[in-house]
């Protein structure tokens, strides 16, 4: 893990970012979700405004890969 990635947490998933990646800032996760993905806010990332179900279709067109997800067991 690098020093400047982070995972977001909604008890169901977590939304790991990785910036390195690297990301390509294309904002396909804010213009599919922007009360999610909010980049100008701190932290950028709340999972508290969706479904995990929508939050995953999100992620998994990040075109980069700086954006993953894992269920918490």
């Amino acid at each position: 893990m690098g020093k400047n990635d982070r995972d977001y947490s909604n008890g169901e998933i977590v939304v790991h970012w990785r910036p390195d990646a690297p990301c390509i800032h294309c904002e396909a996760c804010h213009d599919d979700l922007p009360l999610v993905f909010d980049p100008k806010r701190r932290p950028w990332v709340n999972l508290s405004y969706e479904t995990s179900e929508r939050i995953i279709e999100t992620v998994n067109k990040c075109p980069s890969g700086a954006l993953s997800y894992s269920e918490v067991k």
